[in-house]
């Protein structure tokens, strides 16, 4: 499998400095004492804002300090070339920074942060796609129109740097039972098919099972997984979707081992009490355990699809390490996104810290035999590790899957990934609102309504 390349331009390390005042004016809000921020933007792409931390003027921004991403781009080598081609008919690419004082959010729709000051760091991002670029690494002035003479100073450091991925696309929604496309540019190639089926919920050693057929005993090993919860009416069950080769060996699955059930009193899947998908992979003629989603229906405004994905070393539960958490859009679709050490969302960073939303890094499964689990906790999960793209509520969902070539050693690798997206993916229909249908496809004939 060839890669594509992309790169991943990161902000991070900041840090601002402003002098006290002998006499503070009362209208100014000084940072010592108040929170700064900044909003950071690069062109056309989603504004993105972070905390920035203070340093008392008679201070040094650490030599050695361990780099804190305060935001994260990612570029394809499309998304380089658009911007490449603006840039020629305007002006030069860059990033722009505005470093505010005071809370972020607004009051009263008001903005609550006042204006420090904006800076601009150029970009130029040819063969950033093959080797490495520092733009900024350092302290820069920050007051009306970049005044050298300011007070004020903000440190920073953006860099860009390879980021190569395995991108693959499915060839239609996961309940149809489609194959799957490794992109490379114009070029698409077959790399997978999916299998979607129904389990019969009452059979748990399905959990537990070889590869090519029943077991002769019970196996309950996976029963701490998922739990078996009888809701007649009111309950999505039994959906699996099995991941196989071009040769027709079983890869990777996704099994939804504990229902979608809906709040007693309403027509939804609520966060106290998520369904859940195991992640298994093949190993010793019989399905593993990789991970767990859970996802449920949010409530309020977002109105958003919650999910919470963990790895599960040594097939343990009470071992599990949470490696994402948050929510996209039910209507609209979104991303399902494993970045560690991202701080995309707009947490709050420090000069000591790494970003507060930034997930546990985790052992990586390594190939069929290993698995990683020998090495945990010594190997990690770092950077972009893989994201998935869906598409919202009654849209044909045709998930395109990006995976870190660093997280890929083998063929069950990809296909984890792949599972995993098609898991995210049937989420969202599994936490539609119960009083809405489904489409056939997902309609279990051994229940009696879904």
């Amino acid at each position: 499998m060839d890669p594509c390349p992309f790169v991943r331009l990161t902000v991070g390390n900041l840090a601002l400095k402003v002098p006290v005042a002998s006499k503070p004016a009362r209208s100014v809000v000084h940072p010592s004492w108040s929170p700064c921020f900044c909003k950071i933007k690069l062109n056309n792409f989603p504004l993105q804002t972070a905390v920035v931390p203070y340093i008392p003027s008679e201070n040094h921004f650490p030599d050695n300090q361990p780099p804190s991403i305060a935001a994260t781009f990612h570029l394809s080598k499309a998304d380089i070339d658009k911007l490449a081609a603006k840039s020629i008919f305007s002006a030069k690419l860059s990033l722009k920074i505005a470093v505010y004082t005071g809370r972020s959010g607004a009051t009263c729709g008001v903005n609550s942060g006042r204006l420090l000051g904006r800076v601009s760091v150029p970009l130029d991002l040819t063969g950033t796609d093959s080797r490495a670029c520092v733009f900024h690494n350092g302290w820069i002035s920050v007051g009306k129109e970049g005044n050298k003479n300011s007070s004020a100073r903000f440190h920073l450091n953006v860099k860009a740097e390879p980021d190569r991925r395995f991108v693959f696309q499915f060839d239609g929604e996961p309940e149809c039972s489609p194959q799957v496309f490794q992109i490379r540019g114009n070029i698409r190639q077959p790399v997978f098919t999916c299998k979607f089926s129904f389990r019969n919920t009452g059979d748990r050693n399905q959990r537990s099972r070889p590869l090519q057929s029943e077991p002769s005993s019970s196996r309950s090993w996976l029963s701490s997984f998922g739990s078996e919860r009888e809701r007649p009416g009111k309950e999505r069950k039994g959906w699996s979707i099995t991941v196989h080769d071009l040769s027709g060996s079983p890869v990777a699955a996704a099994s939804m081992v504990t229902p979608f059930v809906a709040s007693p009193g309403s027509d939804r899947v609520s966060r106290s009490n998520p369904g859940s998908w195991l992640i298994l992979r093949p190993g010793d003629g019989t399905w593993k355990p990789w991970g767990r989603l859970e996802a449920w229906r949010e409530r309020g405004s977002s109105d958003g699809l919650g999910y919470r994905f963990e790895l599960i070393p040594d097939m343990s539960a009470s071992a599990a390490i949470v490696l994402a958490e948050s929510t996209l859009s039910s209507k609209k679709g979104g991303k399902f996104v494993i970045d560690l050490g991202s701080n995309s969302g707009g947490g709050a960073s420090n000069w000591r810290n790494t970003p507060v939303n930034a997930t546990s890094p985790a052992c990586s499964p390594r190939s069929s035999g290993d698995y990683g689990y020998g090495l945990w906790p010594f190997c990690l999960y770092r950077g972009f590790v893989m994201s998935a793209r869906v598409e919202g509520e009654g849209k044909c969902s045709k998930p395109c899957v990006e995976v870190s070539v660093q997280h890929v050693n083998c063929t069950e690798d990809a296909a984890a990934y792949v599972a995993l997206a098609a898991a995210v993916d049937l989420s969202i229909d599994a936490c539609r609102l119960f009083s809405q249908r489904l489409r056939k496809e997902l309609s279990n004939p051994h229940d009696i309504v879904v």
